[in-house]
């Protein structure tokens, strides 16, 4: 095994083993998150919408201290993403400079084990033109591993009234617009899907299972990293098809990758 890979190997047994110990340290013990609102310098209390994109943000901000701390541990320098839309949103660096991506993702329950659509970065861009720096931290290359920190979560029947301003003294009364929830890391290759995620942007598309999710047992486990980088760094929609002059593209999943490459179904890398 390469040194690099050596390390990363290293790195995601230790941060998987941290995780485990997180969720404790984001929901009271019947299960509520421990997020209620924002505070202003009044102490007033403004509850938390439960829109998607508003608990994402706030759980990557209540993660971060913790994430912090445990690079601070192994012995890695934690660098944040410059920009929203760069990628990664954490890397992790060490003394001899190898690099650790950690994407953190957010995603509810819709059932039982049936998550909403989780997107994993984008397929083109840097994902492809490896050498390139824009958008991203540190190019896609220099990374050891990319990994997702992902959070699953239920959504709270009980609502918040966000018509009113609560005090601290009234901050139990508020209810969790998040509960139940559970944390995992995976390397992205093993978590993603081999479909594109929800809308028009060009970015791969997550399992959905729960238990899948949480032992990182995607479509490309068992085919490997190589495999997963070389279906996603090809895939192509219909108008990237069209583009290119073709009728079609020459593969739209899993199945039909393998049948385009000549590869057998379940090749092991």
């Amino acid at each position: 095994m390469p040194v690099s890979k050596e390390i990363a190997a290293q790195f995601l047994a230790q941060i998987q083993q941290e995780v485990k110990s997180l969720e404790g340290n984001l929901a009271t013990e019947k299960g509520d998150w421990i997020v209620k609102g924002f505070i202003d310098v009044f102490r007033n209390v403004y509850t938390i919408s439960s829109d998607t994109k508003v608990v994402s943000k706030v759980m990557e901000i209540l993660l971060i201290p913790y994430i912090a701390s445990f690079a601070s541990k192994v012995g890695y320098r934690m660098v944040l993403s410059p920009e929203q839309n760069y990628y990664p949103d954490v890397s992790f660096v060490d003394k001899d400079g190898h690099k650790i991506a950690l994407d953190i993702k957010t995603t509810y329950l819709k059932e039982s084990d049936v998550v909403s659509t989780m997107t994993l970065g984008s397929f083109t861009g840097y994902f492809r033109n490896r050498s390139s720096s824009k958008n991203t931290t540190f190019r896609y290359s220099e990374y050891s591993a990319h990994l997702v920190l992902g959070v699953i979560y239920s959504r709270s029947v009980e609502t918040a009234n966000h018509k009113m301003v609560y005090s601290l003294d009234e901050i139990e009364a508020i209810p969790s617009v998040v509960r139940n929830i559970r944390l995992f890391v995976q390397p992205k290759y093993r978590i993603a899907s081999d479909k594109p995620g929800s809308g028009n942007t060009k970015n791969i598309g997550a399992i959905d299972k729960v238990p899948d999710l949480l032992s990182g047992n995607g479509p490309f486990a068992k085919l490997g990293e190589e495999v997963f980088d070389d279906y996603w760094m090809h895939y192509m929609t219909a108008d990237m098809a069209r583009a290119l002059e073709l009728e079609k593209p020459p593969y739209h999943n899993l199945q039909t990758y393998l049948e385009y490459k000549k590869l057998p179904t379940g090749r092991q890398e």
